[in-house]
């Protein structure tokens, strides 16, 4: 309760504040719509939300997944080798700083429209963080353990299983968080741009329709399944690798 209810009062106070200010001002429905419609948006609307949902979570889910391996993957690969490392960085470097907005319709021309392409594009846009950390995790480490490890004769690569990746678990938990919540966006960027279902498409179609409380409640929900990532997320660094979180306590 002392950890969670802060949170909680402020998330009241909020749709207090915005009720009220909803209801005080008279404030157009189509230009902000009070919680109550929003609410009522969810619960009488014709709109399968449960289809929507699950086509959005499955986009997230596996634009996080996607991203988190190769990230892992990468970052251990540039950690492991200079050679890689200066080979590598350059070009994923260039890769992060292109505009997600623009390369979006490109990636959906070239695979088509569904649910594998939104994962990609949320998987580009959240990998990169987790490749820099797993790099730094692994690289910067007490000089005097990997020297510990070379007194008992142990090989590079039981140093870099035994120390270096047991270092990186917070770096690695870290960026894994981040990651969360930039596959959302990638996802709701795919949909946005071409999409026949999904959370996305539906705020898009009800904002052009000017059915703001529609539109409301889509975004609500896309929170609520970013939060759920992020989450679980949380939930599992604190079962695999109790110590990566002790600081965050």
């Amino acid at each position: 309760m002392r950890r969670y209810l802060p949170t909680v009062l402020i998330f009241v106070a909020v749709f207090a504040a915005w009720q009220l200010v909803v209801s005080v001002f008279g404030v157009k429905e189509y230009i902000l719509p009070s919680p109550a419609k929003v609410w009522h948006a969810l619960t009488a609307s014709e709109i399968p939300w449960g289809k929507h949902m699950l086509i959005t979570t499955m986009e997230i889910a596996g634009g996080f997944v996607l991203a988190a391996v190769v990230g892992v993957l990468l970052g251990t690969a540039i950690a492991w080798s200079d050679l890689v490392s200066r080979a590598l960085m350059p070009f994923l470097v260039f890769v992060n700083t292109l505009p997600k907005v623009a390369i979006a319709p490109l990636i959906l021309l070239w695979f088509g429209y569904g649910i594998g392409p939104n994962m990609l594009i949320g998987a580009i846009i959240g990998f990169f963080s987790v490749v820099i950390n797993t790099a730094a995790g692994l690289s910067q480490i007490d000089q005097d353990m990997i020297d510990l490890g070379r007194v008992y004769g142990a090989p590079k690569w039981r140093v870099f299983v035994k120390i270096r990746i047991p270092n990186a678990y917070p770096y690695i938990l870290s960026a894994l968080k981040i990651t969360a919540t930039s596959c959302v966006v990638g996802a709701i960027l795919g949909e946005f741009v071409a999409s026949q279902s999904g959370l996305g498409y539906v705020i898009i179609t009800s904002q052009s329709a000017m059915n703001t409380p529609v539109a409301f409640a889509a975004v609500a929900l896309v929170s609520v399944i970013g939060l759920s990532v992020f989450g679980i997320v949380a939930g599992l660094g604190r079962l695999l690798a109790p110590w990566a979180t002790e600081s965050e306590r």
